[in-house]
């Protein structure tokens, strides 16, 4: 009886997970789709892209310069131990365009914006204003929820590209200006060992985790229950699912990219 009872549960949880997958896969799907539709909501796109991503550049600026400095004293140490030291900026310069750059970047925008999307799509739901789009036949999922997802696939790579410049420059500062690395040195290793192939392998990331963190949030938004306590919960949720996915992904990529 405790097997048949055991059985039954992971059957539901497991035709409600296919259940849940499919349902997201549709959201996406129709979101996209309805971009290329006319009215084109250009205005809106252009709102969400300074939203996502030019209130993002102050926090990835912060946080790429700090990155890059610890790295670059962390790596500095351990490559002393070797007599590598000149190796430091291709050491930092790779990390960080290759990893750092792109996770954290996207794990910035999604406690910054993400919880934002969210709460916003929740209360939009909470005082009608999707039914009312509805009854002034008005597509809610082309006004509301396809700009975002379209701003943070343009957003993201842009603020990448900001953080593994700070990245860099932070790593710089560290082992140049403080340990005495040499700066011609510095500077040849990171033009030396740094690829296109590694740019452009950043950047996708930085498509994926964009399109991630969007899509977690606007449909964990738009599903929320229509109440402040279901608004807060799906908040936190969607940060917390948000972040998870980026940290998945990022494993996924770096295997097939390598």
């Amino acid at each position: 009886m405790m097997a048949m009872r055991l059985a039954s549960s992971i059957g539901r949880r497991s035709i409600d997970l296919v259940g849940l997958a499919g349902r997201s896969v549709i959201f996406l799907a129709e979101s996209l789709s309805c971009g290329w539709l006319p009215p084109l909501r250009l205005k809106r796109i252009g709102d969400q892209i300074a939203f996502i991503g030019a209130k993002s550049v102050p926090i990835i600026l912060l946080t790429g310069l700090f990155t890059g400095m610890v790295l670059g004293l962390q790596v500095y140490h351990n490559l002393g131990k070797f007599g590598s030291s000149g190796l430091l900026g291709s050491v930092v310069a790779l990390s960080i365009i290759r990893e750092l750059g792109p996770v954290l970047s996207a794990l910035m925008v999604a406690g910054r914006a993400g919880s934002s999307i969210t709460a916003e799509i929740g209360i939009m739901r909470i005082t009608e204003q999707m039914s009312a789009l509805e009854m002034m036949a008005v597509n809610p999922v082309k006004y509301v929820i396809t700009p975002k997802l379209y701003a943070s696939l343009v957003s993201m790579p842009i603020l990448t590209v900001f953080f593994n410049l700070a990245g860099i420059l932070g790593g710089y500062v560290v082992g140049v200006w403080w340990l005495g690395v040499d700066g011609h040195a510095f500077y040849s290793e990171t033009a030396r060992s740094v690829a296109l192939s590694d740019i452009m392998g950043g950047l996708f990331k930085s498509v994926v985790f964009g399109l991630a963190v969007a899509w977690a949030c606007c449909l964990i938004g738009y599903t929320a229950v229509p109440t402040t306590e279901g608004v807060t919960r799906a908040t936190t949720r969607a940060v917390v699912v948000s972040s998870v996915a980026v940290l998945v992904l990022d494993y996924v990529l770096t295997s097939l990219l390598l």
